[in-house]
């Protein structure tokens, strides 16, 4: 493609949440947010009709990705799935899972050839996905084995939550918290530690990143008088990063980690568990944080956000979270190509 611009692929997520309204509130206020172009994977008369739903005039062109950073400033530009949806906001359906999961499909093939500079994803919902027969726990599983299938090789995916002034990484996420301690090993640190080292160096330009690494107990165990985790576990995985030449440090008590001084001291806070790690980030940033999967052979970016069902089709819906998730793929993809080339 030379010098044109490659759009980023944004999927529509589950089309009866919020997802197609926040994908044409993000584009009727591109020019404002500075957003870069982008085009949605999505059935273009669904995406009618919710923008007559929510009574708003919306420009739309059915394109290719190769095209769509051409039309990006007169119209949306729409990449036409073959699934059909149902525009029924608020009351998810099986019938849409066919759609939801060729968008994302769709996406990522995009990527992993150019069409595309990266992956953004709307929210899904799993209950509807699953009635289906989709098989995967969630988006980021999925997204895991699609690269597998791409690539031939497994990928170990990261969940980062990055807000403009925090950026969170749960070493466990979605387990009932009684099973964390049964879950986090030395391994399963390093591991995450060495991906989340890794990408913040070759995506986001951190050149020596500084992981901080909160222990599992109250007090990072307070030398065992908290639970033994901490010394057995965290600790061992700390010294094994810290022998490889990663700046890791802990384990640090959790409820001191993450007021504005302390933040100040690392790039990134490795927690033990999903809610020690989304609780502040979201907490600081609930309408700018983004998710973004580590750890993929692509650059994967989401809102911080659900389908919120309950708000679908009212025009309420906030486009800040995805707007933010756009601009940081941009930058994550700009900062890849350059450190590819170096």
């Amino acid at each position: 493609m030379g010098n044109a611009v490659v759009a980023l692929a944004l999927s529509v997520g589950d089309p009866s949440g919020i997802g197609p309204e926040i994908a044409i509130a993000a584009f009727l206020a591109r020019g404002a947010a500075g957003l870069p172009p982008f085009y949605l994977l999505a059935d273009p008369v669904l995406i009618a009709s919710r923008a007559r739903h929510l009574g708003v005039s919306l420009p739309m062109v059915e394109t290719t990705p190769a095209q769509a950073a051409q039309v990006f400033a007169q119209a949306l530009p729409i990449v036409p799935l073959a699934a059909r949806s149902i525009d029924s906001p608020g009351r998810p359906d099986p019938a849409n899972a066919a759609g939801t999961i060729e968008a994302i499909d769709r996406a990522v093939a995009d990527c992993l050839v150019g069409d595309a500079a990266a992956v953004v994803t709307c929210p899904i919902a799993k209950k509807p996905l699953y009635d289906a027969g989709f098989r995967f726990p969630g988006h980021t599983e999925y997204l895991a084995h699609l690269a597998a299938r791409h690539s031939g090789v497994e990928a170990m995916p990261v969940m980062m939550l990055a807000g403009p002034d925090l950026r969170t990484v749960p070493v466990t996420i979605h387990i009932a918290l009684a099973e964390v301690p049964k879950a986090l090993t030395i391994d399963l640190i390093v591991a995450t530690a060495r991906i989340t080292a890794a990408d913040l160096a070759s995506r986001f330009g951190i050149a020596r990143p500084r992981l901080a690494i909160a222990g599992l107990n109250p007090h990072a165990g307070e030398g065992g008088t908290m639970g033994l985790e901490d010394e057995r576990i965290v600790r061992p995985a700390v010294d094994m990063l810290r022998a490889e030449g990663i700046d890791a440090f802990g384990p640090l008590p959790a409820d001191t980690l993450f007021h504005a001084r302390a933040r100040a001291g690392y790039d990134v806070a490795l927690c033990m568990y999903h809610d020690q790690a989304l609780i502040p980030a979201k907490a600081l940033a609930f309408d700018e944080a983004v998710n973004v999967t580590l750890g993929l052979p692509f650059i994967r970016t989401s809102p911080d956000h659900g389908t919120a069902f309950d708000i679908a089709g009212k025009g309420v819906a906030r486009p800040d979270s995805l707007m933010a998730a756009l601009r940081l793929a941009r930058q994550l993809a700009d900062t890849n190509t350059k450190a590819v080339a170096a």
